[in-house]
């Protein structure tokens, strides 16, 4: 991916904060256990990188004396018959070529013969063998001896995931797209992972500030690293229409025109966000679509004067101020338009949820809200879909099966925890954790504050099994790292902030809750820079990290 720029009003606060990583990476003692040893791939010759220097951390590692090394005739081989393993394969391929300059050929089966089929990377399929019990649908097992890198799974979700640890096992190098010098070597051993939660998501506001199909994807692969397995759109809000409704056109075409300060907005054609849902499903993310409703909806109102209560439409708005706007839940129309958009949404989304915001709904009073909310989750339910909401549902009534999406601060709120206890499935994204257009520090020239400064430890240091006080650990579905966008309008501003903060939040949902340590992870955080260099992110170099010198 070819490296973008931030706009140049801000580029010397961000050399600034480069500069300040740089330093704290150079001052680190050499006998600093923190400190860690030289970035793996920083250079020609390094030693391999640990097979428990991954993020995130895996769930259980044997290391052995038989790393193996990539070399011009390896190949890669394939679980045979199955379309999705040779999927894999050839994205594997489509990683490693550019950067070893090796054909390695994709070929379906591998012989067990003695003394051939060595010189291989192999993905394998275990389906309902006892050889992946404990595996899952995501879990995967990496074995490497001198001859062969195997990676074995129960479905090809396993398998990518496992293609995404060796990709972290090869020096930072295989991520540049130009032919590097090598060598290519992965540590020998076992590695055996399963993640710790189903739900595992990171969220792009596309509202606030509109983003294009390729932004978005590009922002898929990045997710992909980490294992983020789904993608949440904030496909509507009071500053933009994202998403093309046939039945009410004007949403898009005119409530989609503008974004925040005033630029030209954008919207998903039909044929754009399935697109998107393709994408996203060839890197294992399931998308989540949001509407958000009955608050931030100016969007909405501005396009169709009949969903206001005075049946006067109001301008566009640009601003950034929440909680001004609500549709009118006393009128019959405005249930007709949450049956067509949820009708519409929910037959291009091939995911299980569909998420119908309800947050900040400050000018909906508490007994429309309550109403609004019990006639439209079971439009969701009726489309086949699961419904979502921010957790101001626990306010209302959560249908059966519901998920809240918990979004506060110190987890204290009773409504959550009792609904919880009732059966409603939670997502944390508490925002002074988890939120990552939150500033790092003052200084910080992009994101907000209004959730406190967070960086790296912060949105790292917490769990989420234990975060919502009064609620058993089992109700908690899952964690994501949401991404607003009042102040971000490029791919180098989405960059800026979520890394190195959106690995941190994807281990929280994958590893065991037992490798949980700031002190261990800081080390294997600072040995992702290299790799973000080589594959051109933009990020922030946290001085809470012990990043190596550039």
């Amino acid at each position: 991916m070819a490296r973008r720029r931030i706009r140049l009003s801000l580029l010397c606060s961000l050399l600034l904060a480069v500069a300040a990583g740089a330093g704290t990476a150079a001052t680190a003692s050499p006998s600093d256990p923190a400190a860690g040893p030289a970035a793996p791939g920083a250079a020609a010759g390094a030693r391999p990188v640990p097979l428990d220097r991954v993020v995130p951390a895996p769930a259980s590692v044997r290391p052995a004396k038989t790393p193996y090394t990539l070399g011009p005739h390896t190949r890669i081989q394939v679980a045979p018959g199955s379309r999705a393993a040779r999927q894999v394969g050839d994205y594997l391929a489509g990683v490693l070529r550019p950067s070893t300059g090796y054909r390695l050929p994709v070929t379906a089966g591998w012989s067990t013969a003695p003394g051939r089929g060595g010189d291989a990377i192999r993905l394998r399929l275990l389906g309902t063998s006892p050889s992946g019990r404990g595996l899952g649908t995501e879990g995967y097992r990496l074995e490497v001896n001198r001859r062969t890198i195997t990676i074995s799974a129960r479905g090809p979700a396993g398998l990518f995931h496992g293609v995404q640890t060796l990709r972290q096992l090869l020096p930072a190098a295989v991520e540049r797209n130009t032919r590097q010098s090598g060598p290519w070597t992965v540590s020998g051993g076992t590695v055996t992972d399963v993640p710790r939660y189903a739900y595992r998501g990171a969220m792009l506001d596309v509202s606030r500030h509109f983003f294009t199909v390729g932004q978005v994807k590009a922002y898929i692969d990045q997710l992909a690293l980490y294992k983020i397995n789904t993608l949440h759109l904030h496909l509507s809000d009071d500053q933009g229409w994202r998403i093309a409704i046939d039945s009410w056109p004007r949403l898009a075409a005119y409530g989609g025109s503008t974004q925040v300060g005033g630029g030209p907005g954008g919207f998903y054609s039909k044929a754009d966000y399935r697109e998107i849902v393709r994408y996203a499903a060839s890197r294992y993310l399931t998308v989540v679509p949001e509407i958000d409703m009955p608050g931030h909806t100016n969007a909405a109102l501005a396009s169709y004067a009949e969903l206001n209560c005075d049946g006067v439409a109001p301008p566009l708005y640009t601003g950034t101020e929440v909680g001004f706007s609500s549709l009118c839940a006393p009128k019959e129309v405005t249930y007709d338009f949450a049956d067509d958009v949820i009708r519409e949404v929910a037959a291009l989304t091939p995911g299980r949820y569909l998420h119908v915001g309800g947050d900040e709904a400050h000018s909906t009073s508490h007994e429309d809200f309550v109403a609004f909310m019990d006639r439209v989750q079971p439009l969701v339910a009726k489309y086949g879909k699961t419904v979502i909401g921010w957790h101001q549902l626990t306010g209302a009534r959560p249908a059966k099966g519901a998920i809240a999406q918990y979004w506060g601060q110190d987890g204290s709120e009773k409504e959550v925890a009792d609904a919880a206890r009732a059966g409603t499935r939670l997502i944390l994204s508490p925002a002074n954790r988890a939120y990552l257009d939150m500033k790092y520090d003052k200084d910080t020239p992009l994101g907000q504050d209004w959730a406190g400064l967070v960086d790296a430890r912060q949105s790292y240091d917490w769990d989420p099994g234990a975060y919502i006080k009064g609620a058993p650990a089992s109700s908690v579905l899952g964690v994501e790292a949401p991404l607003w966008t009042e102040t971000l309008s490029t791919s180098a501003h989405l960059e800026y902030m979520a890394f190195p903060r959106l690995p941190g939040i994807a281990e929280l949902g994958w590893s065991p809750s037992a490798t949980h340590d700031w002190a261990g992870y800081r080390v294997r955080l600072a040995a992702q820079g290299p790799r973000w260099d080589a594959l051109g992110i933009d990020y922030y170099r946290s001085p809470q990290v012990p990043w190596p010198t550039r």
